[in-house]
């Protein structure tokens, strides 16, 4: 992990917003996720109060509001549709978007169970951006500026479901198939577009390793596409796409089974760990 901004669960058993300080492995919180997201550029500069505890046996939980819109750009790096279903077609004229819930969603370290349905769960190492400020009818540029900030992420796919129609949807909303890294201001970050080394590692063995660089469809101009057909507010997430390397489009194909453990390692976001849990009888969220 690396320091940035986290979500916790109290002990009332409310999702509260925690800077965390690494390598020191302390938390500090900052006030519940409503609050926070209601205006995160003053929440982040308030003074902090209250007493800094320890990060280890505390309960991580996504960062994002109940009520945020999860986008999810597909076909989003050059190299990933050469190696696809797609790569004798031309890039797309506009950003590839599908959806996820924000209950797909997690955290370092929890596992994501193998449907039943499934040969095994595949990995898409990618980059989250935060939106800060209300966007409608916005350009590139004011989406950029509207960027709050960064996260790690893991866009843990179901294939069987994904392509058993033209529609995404299922494949990408497996239970707690979503994880996030902490949050980092952009400020810390940059522009996406200047490049950032990703790699992801399935049992230590590097499968993706690309630079954000290689986008098709930068930040703003996602940001600024969807925000002419519906408003972002803060909390909203973007996931920015995945670069080369996904384990349905290699021969043999290779999947996540049981006992694997996919990391996702950004320049400047740190490294987001997901072991993998085989198939049986799920609980709820599980």
């Amino acid at each position: 992990m690396i320091s940035g901004l986290v979500g916790v669960l109290d002990r009332q058993g409310q999702t509260t917003i925690a800077l965390l300080d690494e390598p020191a492995g302390m938390l500090r919180n900052l006030c519940s996720v409503d609050d926070f997201w209601r205006d995160p550029y003053a929440a982040v500069n308030a003074p902090a109060t209250g007493p800094s505890y320890a990060l280890a046996g505390t309960g991580l939980r996504p960062q994002a509001p109940r009520d945020a819109k999860v986008f999810c750009v597909g076909l989003n790096y050059r190299e990933h549709v050469a190696e696809g279903s797609y790569a004798t077609e031309s890039p797309p004229p506009f950003p590839t978007l599908f959806g996820r819930w924000t209950a797909s969603l997690s955290v370092d370290g929890v596992p994501v169970r193998v449907p039943p349905d499934e040969d095994g769960l595949d990995w898409e190492g990618e980059v989250v951006a935060w939106v800060g400020r209300v966007l409608v009818d916005a350009s590139p540029e004011e989406c950029l500026e509207a960027v709050f900030g960064y996260s790690v992420f893991n866009d843990i796919t179901a294939r069987r479901a994904q392509k058993r129609t033209s529609q995404w949807t299922l494949g990408k909303n497996v239970d707690l198939s979503g994880p996030l890294g902490p949050l980092v201001l952009a400020a810390e970050v940059g522009d996406l577009r200047q490049g950032l080394r990703l790699e992801t590692r399935v049992n230590s063995t590097v499968v993706q390793r690309g630079n954000t660089s290689d986008m098709i469809f930068s930040v703003g101009e996602v940001l600024a596409h969807i925000s002419r057909t519906t408003t972002l507010r803060p909390g909203d997430l973007v996931a920015t796409g995945t670069p080369s390397g996904v384990g349905y489009a290699r021969t043999p194909p290779w999947l996540l089974q049981d006992g694997d453990m996919v990391e996702v390692e950004v320049d400047k976001l740190g490294l987001l760990r997901t072991p993998v849990v085989g198939q049986g009888k799920r609980t709820p969220g599980m």
